[in-house]
């Protein structure tokens, strides 16, 4: 038997990341994801595709260990690990796949970022797939505490993406209700079937704008105990006129006593931990999305500009990640 060395962990995060991504792709992510058992013909049912070609697809996920069979004939749930190893694959999937406009064509935004831009745009479904299997593991949970600690049951999510977060905290307390706020027409397609399939659409309202239309309309957020975003205030930060604007008009809108939970990204985090992740996202940033990201320090002040009482900072699971709490 060949030794498994440290090396070939890349060779496996390649195999499940493409393989997690084929399911994403055909529409079988959320039944994977869920853990509940489920036979080759409601496979081929969820993704609407011939059995002979989800029949391949299954065999390759049992070959490949993210598939067991069960007890039961010819049932099979996620391997114990899968939540694990789908974590470790967002990251490649983040940065391989819904990067992948950027990547295939580095050298047009190299010369002219502005006209490239124009040109090659990424798939607002694949960014929300690979961040919800980073953030169901590295970023939601700190802030599901805070809203849970705080008692929140009128929350709103900026940049909501397919709405993982948001249909979680909906799933623990039938009082909760949620409004998810995406500017991409897929994210939010994404969200409705995922808020439908976990039974909470009549309580998940789902706005596609964008997060800066809130300087001028706060209506989604208005009365909402909590205001949630993650990874998406970088956009707003790097302008200051706008973030004062933006986040003024969420700190008024806020019920008394209401918060903002912010999980976001600092510019090029130094801790060795960190660098290399945090290196290419801010680069990506800066270089192919016209964002510079701030530093923490300038989060801290963009907020108390804002008019926010009191912020808070902690450390996330992502490298350079950080939780920014501010109270209205």
């Amino acid at each position: 038997m060949r030794h498994h060395s440290p090396l070939d962990a890349a060779a496996d995060l390649a195999g499940v990341a493409a393989l997690l991504q084929i399911g994403a792709e055909i529409g079988v992510d959320r039944l994977l994801d869920s853990g509940d058992t489920f036979g080759a013909a409601e496979l081929a049912g969820v993704a609407d595709l011939p059995q002979a070609g989800v029949d391949d697809y299954l065999a390759a996920l049992v070959a490949a260990g993210l598939v067991v069979g069960t007890d039961a004939p010819d049932r099979f749930r996620a391997a114990e690990d899968y939540p694990d190893r789908r974590y470790a694959a967002g990251y490649l999937s983040w940065a391989m796949s819904a990067n992948g406009p950027f990547l295939a064509n580095a050298r047009e935004f190299l010369t002219d970022r502005d006209a490239a831009a124009r040109l090659y745009r990424r798939d607002g479904r694949q960014v929300a797939v690979s961040s919800r299997w980073i953030g169901e593991r590295a970023f939601y949970p700190p802030i599901i505490d805070r809203v849970v600690s705080a008692g929140a049951l009128r929350v709103a999510d900026l940049g909501a993406g397919a709405g993982g977060l948001l249909i979680r905290l909906l799933g623990q307390d039938p009082a909760r209700t949620g409004v998810a706020l995406d500017s991409s027409g897929a994210a939010c397609a994404a969200a409705r079937e995922a808020a439908a399939a976990a039974g909470v659409a009549d309580r998940l309202r789902v706005v596609e704008r964008t997060v800066q239309s809130l300087a001028d309309d706060p209506g989604p957020v208005e009365g909402a105990d909590a205001v949630l975003a993650c990874f998406v205030m970088h956009d707003i930060v790097a302008d200051e006129a706008v973030a004062k604007a933006v986040l003024g008009a969420c700190r008024d809108a806020l019920a008394p006593g209401g918060f903002m939970a912010v999980a976001d990204a600092i510019s090029y985090a130094p801790d060795p931990a960190e660098r290399r992740f945090s290196a290419l996202f801010t680069y990506l940033h800066a270089s192919f999305m016209s964002v510079t990201l701030p530093s923490q320090r300038r989060w801290l002040d963009t907020f108390q500009a804002a008019g926010f009482s009191e912020t808070g900072c902690v450390p996330l699971g992502v490298p350079g990640g950080r939780l920014f709490v501010a109270v209205k």
